[in-house]
């Protein structure tokens, strides 16, 4: 008999019947090799509705937040990568419920791919143990969270690291600041930048809330949008209600909210974004200072610690353009970062943080310095409207559900004397479903590594202990190779302002895991790379550009010529036009038995479970700087991976259209590309410690990106 994982109660999604409006709930049960689901709590020797096997190839597919029937729900899909049409809908009425299945079937998958034997070897994972947590600072179990068994059992298994994120990546143009939190602010990831103490300064304190200003001067935005700058407030309650509040635009606003004046739907494009329409109430001469209004896009995501994120970024529409005696001012990024604290004389306390980057625009914007300060400080506020509102409320002891979209219309909001809003109850639920979703990836399905990492401080202080020494990696290193001979159609500059090329990044940029990860879970910086980076390519067309190596004169048919191997990664970008870049990395030879060698003569689920990326942008704004982060991504188990093995190289076609985290991240990255230097860096993960220390495959650094220096490429058939 088969032993349960998981079971309870969940809503069937996606059938509807005409002129019936209601809600399948259907019985759930997962087992470890199986999926299933009953009309009731199953009896013995009840057949299921349906099934689905579970193994290595499945994935959960996030598709956020969805109106059914009237309620929002939460929805997820299982699908087999090789049998998509075969597939599992169901739905939460709660985040909760929907990141508790998420991670136990997620955890299947997992044990189902650390039981293969690559290469007809057995390699068995080592185990994490509960006193192994030295150095580590914010780790979810920390904030008490109802999840922390499951947690636990993540913790003892970090060669299967996948972040149990939900919500999509940010979309189009959208920077998602919340992703690099600074130690001094946050409990969360001490190795991040856009938090650290070089990037912003205490500006003042006002209302209980610390008040920053980010110290980054930037070169691409209008002279009248001011400087980010945040508000940091504990506000005594959980992540759900204040997560509930700030998704609301409904009459609840205007009691916490000063500078809500009224706001609506535009169009929901998916579960995690929204077009918003938002008038500002900005006490600053209203006399004589023009009313302000926005039209942004709205994304969220819930993180694997429990905490929020919602971000803010201007956004032109059809549906909602200049509206007459008001001045459209541009939101260049913004939104909250909601995050749990440890619990003091039994009342739960969450860190928010609230960051706006505004040209308000107009004159009054370009000539009174003092308007546009006293209207982000009024916008900031709100983090203390949050804690006074929780703080004079006591009736919260009704279930937490996902806030829903709710469009309120210009005329249920009308403006009395002296500017202030006069509710009126009339509230409508728009439901309607946009389409646009052109947006690149990093956040769903990465590495939790970092959740381990130990302040560079510490690891100084314990050099002179000798087993954490790394070892020297048993790979041969890459060997000198004349670049003269290989080409591509993206420039090389290893110039510092260089725009519009690469360079090979310094592999000490990136930390991986060291000799001793397995009893200590330090990283160290990666040193030199396996592989030589000797030329990339800047692809687009009318459809997906697959099979680039099979592409004459290219850098892998060059390197073949002269007997050596490539790894070519092809980095496929959806859209109208669909962009590839294309990186060719270098080697003599492979090292037999080495865990690289395994990777690239393994089958594809065992890469899909170690390829693994490590993003930096050490050039953009605020928020791209966010929604990149990073956090180590084992691709394959965030994107769909096509492996294409040659005579002499192996090609990654990276597809980011395939996952809607992806495609979130994209959108927002395509936007500002020509402003963003980013640095990729990709490598085996080393679950044993056989396998360890890691080695980078290789590191690349493209800046300046510039679209229309892109190529339609000449390929042959295969």
């Amino acid at each position: 008999m088969s032993k349960v994982v998981y079971e309870g109660w969940m809503v069937r999604y996606g059938r509807r019947k005409i002129g019936r409006s209601y809600i399948h709930m259907r019985y759930f049960v997962l087992e470890p090799r199986l999926l299933a689901y009953y009309k009731k709590k199953p009896q013995v020797n009840q057949l299921p509705i349906k099934t689905m096997v579970i193994d290595g190839n499945c994935r959960v597919e996030d598709r956020g937040l969805k109106t059914h029937h009237g309620h929002m729900v939460y929805v997820l899909s299982v699908y087999n990568k090789k049998e998509k049409s075969h597939r599992i809908t169901m739905a939460a009425f709660n985040i909760q419920e929907a990141l508790m299945w998420k991670e136990k079937i997620e955890y299947v998958i997992d044990q189902h791919q650390d039981s293969l034997v690559p290469s007809g070897q057995q390699y068995i994972s080592f185990e994490y143990k509960p006193g192994m947590d030295v150095g580590r600072t914010a780790s979810s179990s920390d904030h008490e969270s109802p999840f922390s068994a499951l947690e636990d059992e993540e913790d003892s298994r970090p060669d299967l690291s996948r972040r149990t994120t939900i919500g999509n990546g940010p979309p189009e143009s959208i920077f998602d600041w919340t992703k690099e939190l600074g130690s001094e602010l946050s409990n969360h990831n001490s190795n991040n930048q856009a938090f650290s103490r070089k990037h912003w300064r205490l500006l003042q304190c006002q209302n209980g809330l610390r008040i920053f200003e980010e110290l980054l001067e930037v070169d691409y935005l209008p002279r009248s949008c001011s400087r980010a700058m945040k508000a940091v407030g504990v506000v005594e309650a959980t992540c759900e209600e204040i997560f509930k509040l700030v998704m609301s635009m409904d009459g609840t606003r205007y009691e916490w909210d000063c500078s809500f004046h009224n706001g609506r739907l535009v169009e929901e494009v998916d579960g995690h974004t929204a077009i918003l329409y938002h008038r500002l109430l900005l006490d600053w001469f209203p006399m004589v200072v023009w009313p302000r209004d926005l039209c942004y896009v709205r994304y969220w995501r819930r993180n694997d610690d429990g905490s929020y994120v919602v971000l803010f970024r201007s956004r032109e529409h059809a549906n909602c353009g200049p509206q007459p005696g008001f001045v459209r001012a541009h939101l260049e990024s913004g939104g909250f970062n909601i995050a749990p604290l440890k619990p003091r004389n039994g009342r739960p306390r969450t860190q928010v943080q609230h960051l706006i980057q505004i040209d308000l625009k107009g004159w009054g914007a370009g000539y009174l310095p003092a308007f546009q300060q006293h209207c982000l400080l009024q916008m900031l506020n709100s983090v203390s409207g949050l804690r006074e509102w929780f703080l004079q409320t006591d009736e919260r002891s009704h279930p937490i559900r996902i806030p829903v979209m709710v469009n309120m219309a210009p005329s249920s909001v009308a403006v009395g004397k002296g500017g202030k809003p006069q509710h009126k109850s009339s509230l409508s639920i728009d439901q309607t479903n946009g389409a646009g979703r052109n947006s690149m990836l990093m956040d769903e399905d990465s590495d939790d590594d970092d959740e381990f990492q130990i302040a560079e401080s510490e690891q100084e202080s314990d050099t002179s202990k000798p087993e954490t020494i790394a070892k020297k990696p048993e790979e041969e290193p890459a060997l000198d190779i004349d670049l003269s001979c290989f080409s591509g159609n993206l420039r090389h500059d290893d110039s510092e302002n260089g725009r519009n090329c690469w360079r090979i990044s310094d592999g000490s940029n990136f930390k991986i895991r060291g000799q001793s990860f397995c009893e200590d879970k330090r990283k160290t910086p990666a040193g030199k790379h396996l592989m030589d980076l000797v030329a990339v390519d800047w692809f687009k067309d009318t459809t997906r550009i697959d099979h680039v190596a099979r592409r004459k004169g290219c850098a892998a048919q060059v390197a073949a010529e002269k007997g050596l191997f490539s790894l070519v990664v092809n980095v496929q970008v959806p859209g109208s036009t669909h962009y590839s870049m294309v990186f060719y990395f270098v080697a003599k030879e492979l090292v037999p038995g080495s865990l690289f060698q395994r990777f690239v003569d393994g089958d594809d689920e065992f890469r899909n479970s170690r390829l693994k990326l490590i993003p930096l942008v050490p050039k953009g704004s605020w928020i791209v700087r966010q929604s990149v982060g990073s956090t180590p991504c084992l691709l394959g188990k965030a994107v769909d991976c096509n492996y294409i093995r040659g005579p002499t190289y192996l090609e990654i076609d990276v597809d980011i259209g395939s996952s809607t985290v992806a495609n979130g991240v994209l959108g927002l990255v395509i936007g500002v590309i020509t402003s963003l230097v980013v640095e990729m860096a990709f490598l085996v993960q080393a679950n044993t410690p056989e396998e360890l220390p890691e080695r980078l495959i290789g590191a690349v650094r493209v800046s300046h990106i510039e679209l229309s220096s892109a190529i339609v490429p000449k390929l042959d058939s295969d």
